[in-house]
């Protein structure tokens, strides 16, 4: 199988066209992304918002991404792979002459994705059910994918296979007010359906705190997992009537990574 390269993610404030880009990068073979150390995104005037240890964690949660290298290489300096010749694999967008010129140098083969090719959002295909475990759900608006949400998804999944129900447009608004969502429902399934612990993701057709409603009843879940936000008591009735074990976790971050919650980055950058 060909080996590619992505070059030069900063994966800084991750986006479904970050995303997208991978997934077609990741068509032409086994996936090694080369992220912008924080030391090279300051060099570039572009610091980081995000730590390196955290951009790291959450691009090595993405199914699309095989593996990932830290680049600490200046912006305009091409990677010495030694022998290996990897395609070096960019998005319209960054392409231009001196990043052709400068893998010609060293030798790459080099990709345009187009930007066409990343229109849309298309479905994550569900991974495979394991024999034998349980059918996990959770629920939420999942606005702005953080590194908080993914240590969620990760522990979550630990139940059995998760399956991730984004709430739709109009109960999102409804339930959190003006200004909600700030991304469209399908935009958000995408990117929740791009984590490589969630076996599904899905959009809802229900309303209220548990607009999943419909969901549940087709997937038949045996666990229905929040965290300490997301603890209602219209959920927790709504379990104990359908018999499904209810768990409420705590909000922890992955070990050395700061907490997030998406009402603090949205006051941080979005309101501000």
């Amino acid at each position: 199988m060909v080996r590619t390269a992505a070059a030069w993610i900063g994966f800084d404030d991750p986006r479904s066209s970050d995303v997208r880009f991978l997934e077609e990068a990741a068509r032409l073979g086994s996936l090694r992304v080369w992220l912008a150390s924080d030391e090279a995104l300051a060099a570039a005037g572009r610091p980081s918002r995000f730590p390196e240890a955290e951009r790291a964690y959450f691009l090595r949660s993405i199914r699309h991404v095989d593996e990932v290298r830290v680049a600490r290489w200046r912006l305009d300096a091409a990677p010495d792979f030694g022998p290996s010749r990897p395609i070096w694999v960019v998005g319209e967008d960054d392409d231009s002459p001196g990043t052709r010129a400068r893998c010609r140098a060293a030798g790459l083969q080099y990709h345009v994705v187009p930007r066409e090719a990343m229109a849309g959002f298309p479905p994550s295909p569900a991974i495979p059910l394991k024999r034998g475990q349980a059918r996990v759900i959770v629920t939420g608006c999942f606005d702005w994918l953080h590194s908080g949400h993914v240590r969620f998804f990760e522990e979550a999944s630990r139940f059995g296979d998760l399956h991730v129900v984004v709430g739709h447009d109009e109960n999102v608004r409804m339930l959190k007010g003006p200004g909600h969502p700030m991304l469209p429902a399908e935009e958000r399934r995408y990117m929740v359906g791009a984590i490589r612990t969630v076996h599904r993701a899905l959009v809802s057709t229900g309303r209220g705190w548990v607009d999943a409603e419909p969901e549940i009843a087709d997937i038949r879940p045996d666990i229905y997992v929040v965290n300490e936000d997301g603890d209602r008591c219209e959920k927790r009735e709504f379990c104990a009537r359908h018999g499904i074990r209810y768990v409420v976790l705590s909000r922890r971050p992955q070990d050395g990574l700061p907490r997030r919650t998406s009402t603090e980055l949205r006051r941080r950058w979005v309101e501000r």
